[in-house]
């Protein structure tokens, strides 16, 4: 039986991992859940699932918490700093972290140092700060196994390859709701449009972040650090039926693809099993359904994120810290029909250009970056709200 922690289990991933995990008795246990503020949810989990520890974010939640887990053996905190706690919790073994956002960054940091397997949906860890991340995985003997469905694809073509050469990867991107558009649609377009993803059913944020390939552009960096590549080994080509999860060319020039229906439960599974596959009930792929696979090369013209990520990438250090610091302000601001869709690259760009550009980055270079990028993007947002409105800044 392996015991998981689960960071963000209210969320999408985090959800489906208990789902999972309910489907699997007698593989599993949960030692710890934590969410941001959603108390009745989390509430309900830990009743269910009899964790030994939960941590509820917003502290102001945490009275609703401890009062509805009173007479159980279950520890509650609450506050950021108490993930931590939660991602060291002696009996797990694995800590799945689907935080969303750079919040993720210190608990994985913890979890590694304590020894435990890190299954990541929390991509944005390695955006900030893969060098440190990877270099701490590979001090402590930890495995990093990738949950995203990109990541996990290449991840299981590489089994057995050990001492084989990876020539190039391909990262394949559905396209998201606006796929084929231009730049005059996008900029007409809202929140409501944007939040309709056409194959995979995930969290506002990262829904968004696909909309504007932004998720691709962070995915982009995170298989750098996660398969030790450079920028010019890594292409994205757009798969609009999300079937072949991406691939792996090898330098003899073979490729293999992972392939399957769209349902996140499959790389998650298989995260929690590895290095084991393990029998489920999910739904099989049929060719016969899907008898036209087709795929195109990403407008990276368009939308631009993407090639911002490329460019952050390809300049290192802590700017892949700074384009993730601006997008969750630009898409917090886009979801709050602060800034259109278009705007967003504007800020993310601007902070690219006007912030400090630290090269060979600290820990403590990578949060405050964090930390000043989101002040001034939220500074940038303000005077593109002004504009947008035709008022003088």
């Amino acid at each position: 039986m392996k015991h998981i922690s689960i960071l963000g289990s209210t969320g999408s991933i985090g959800t489906q991992t208990l789902e999972v995990i309910e489907a699997n008795p007698g593989l599993y246990r949960v030692s710890a859940l934590t969410a941001h503020a959603n108390a009745p949810l989390l509430i309900a989990q830990a009743l269910k699932f009899k964790p030994d520890m939960v941590v509820i974010g917003d502290a102001e939640k945490y009275a609703e918490v401890k009062a509805a887990l009173s007479g159980l053996a279950i520890q509650v905190m609450a506050g950021e700093d108490a993930l931590s706690e939660a991602a060291v919790v002696p009996q797990a073994d694995v800590v799945l972290t689907a935080l969303v956002g750079a919040v993720g960054l210190k608990p994985t940091i913890a979890a590694i140092t304590a020894g435990k397997d890190i299954a990541l949906a929390n991509k944005e860890t390695l955006v900030v700060a893969g060098d440190l991340i990877t270099s701490l995985a590979g001090q402590y003997g930890v495995r990093i196994i990738p949950v995203d469905s990109e990541h996990s694809a290449i991840f299981q073509c590489l089994v057995g390859e050990t001492e084989n050469s990876i020539e190039k990867i391909y990262l394949t991107a559905s396209g998201g709701p606006f796929r084929g558009k231009d730049s005059n649609f996008l900029a007409q377009i809202g929140r409501a449009e944007a939040l309709k993803h056409p194959n995979w059913v995930m969290g506002a944020k990262i829904t968004i972040d696909s909309a504007s390939l932004m998720n691709k552009g962070l995915e982009v960096i995170e298989a750098k650090w996660l398969f030790d590549l450079q920028a010019d080994q890594i292409d994205v080509i757009v798969h609009p039926q999300s079937i072949v999860h991406s691939l792996v060319q090898f330098n003899d020039g073979s490729i293999k693809a992972q392939m399957g229906l769209p349902d996140m439960k499959l790389p998650i599974h298989y995260a929690l099993a590895y290095p084991n596959r393990i029998s489920t009930s999910f739904k099989r792929f049929s060719f016969m359904d899907y008898p036209e696979l087709t795929f195109a090369q990403a407008d990276r013209k368009t939308f631009r994120n993407l090639d911002l990520a490329f460019r952050a990438l390809q300049m290192g250090g802590n700017m892949p810290c700074i384009i993730n610091a601006a997008n969750e302000v630009v898409v917090n601001a886009f979801l709050s029909d602060k800034i259109g869709f278009l705007q967003m690259s504007d800020v993310i760009e601007q902070c690219m250009e006007d912030l400090e550009f630290i090269q060979d980055a600290s820990l403590n270079n990578y949060l405050e970056t964090d930390r000043y990028t989101r002040i001034f993007a939220g500074e940038l947002v303000t005077k593109q709200v002004y504009q947008h409105q035709n008022i003088k800044y």
